[in-house]
């Protein structure tokens, strides 16, 4: 059934979980402006709510760039949405019209409910970038400022609250610098980065990470492409391919390591973004993800329904033909 609104191009999304109510926060763009690759830069974050994961009620626009002058005045991405603290905190990725998009940074914003309104803390700016750990822009190096897609854990830990984001460290060889970026807050205000909690070597970016634990073991689900990956993996993965993998950990702060295989990819790239979610309906985790390259070449922007995944020996393996459904 999928989640899909006839005038919009969907993406990347987040889910939250409350009361048996399904929460996916997703991108999204007007179908309008006609190429899809135009949509990270016309976007706004959607929201809708299901019982199951596959019957969605899209309730609407929910957040967006700030409307004057400001760090996230062209873009919101990628974030997370967590309870906590008294309140919801939506932690989210922005970048400014003055940079042209290629400095990201990390924004947050709260609500009394899941349901918002959304309103920014201070100027909503949570983390910018610190060059001690992490790389900075410059011209032909890398095509942005990677300090994006932020996954806050709800729950404290040594009694810190933990941020995982997508981010390059700034040494290597070019397509080994993606790493997961790590900062830590007393009280999800203020926030301090520290050094990269996986320290890359295999690939040029993880994107949209998602951290959980299952069965005593830490999983960190990233997405990325071919392309961006290391010389040596394409060369030990018969070019690699692009859609969604994760790495392994016994700690949330590490080391971590990319588990064997790849998890769910394709060339092109059929499906992207995943997360593993626990599925009401099985009771069991499962993948869901974007819809990217379809069977005519073109980009499809909507969600796919929960796929099944089994977890053996503490590693996920998608089922090969319920996937291809």
């Amino acid at each position: 059934m999928t989640l899909q609104i006839s005038d919009k191009f969907i993406w990347d999304f987040w889910h939250f979980e409350e009361a048996g109510r399904q929460h996916l926060f997703f991108l999204q763009a007007d179908r309008a402006i006609g190429n899809p690759d135009l949509r990270h830069w016309n976007v706004s974050i959607g929201h809708a709510v299901s019982s199951d994961l596959r019957d969605w009620t899209p309730l609407g626009t929910v957040f967006g760039p700030s409307a004057g002058p400001a760090w996230d005045d062209y873009t919101t991405w990628t974030g997370s949405v967590i309870k906590a603290e008294g309140g919801y905190h939506l932690f989210y990725t922005g970048t400014s019209r003055a940079e042209n998009g290629m400095r990201q940074r990390i924004g947050h914003a709260v609500a009394a409910s899941i349901d918002g309104p959304w309103t920014r803390v201070g100027t909503g700016l949570a983390l910018d970038l610190d060059e001690r750990f992490y790389e900075e822009h410059a011209e032909g190096r890398w095509h942005d400022r990677a300090l994006r897609d932020p996954w806050v854990l709800p729950e404290k830990i040594d009694g810190m609250y933990h941020m995982f984001f997508t981010a390059r460290r700034n040494d290597g060889p070019l397509y080994e610098r993606g790493v997961i970026g790590h900062a830590v807050s007393p009280d999800l205000m203020q926030w301090e980065a520290t050094a990269p909690v996986y320290e890359g070597g295999h690939y040029g970016q993880l994107e949209v990470p998602q951290v959980f634990e299952r069965e005593g073991r830490w999983y960190c689900v990233f997405c990325n492409v071919a392309p961006h990956w290391s010389e040596q993996m394409r060369a030990e993965h018969d070019g690699g391919v692009s859609g969604t993998h994760y790495l392994v950990a016994d700690h949330p702060l590490g080391p971590w390591q990319p588990a064997p295989g790849f998890l769910d990819g394709d060339i092109p790239c059929r499906r992207y973004a995943g997360k593993i979610l626990r599925d009401p309906v099985t009771g069991k985790d499962s993948l869901m993800a974007f819809e990217d390259t379809g069977v005519d070449g073109q980009f499809v922007g909507r969600i796919c329904d929960p796929i099944p995944l089994r977890l053996e020996n503490g590693l996920y393996r998608v089922d090969d033909l319920l996937a291809r459904k």
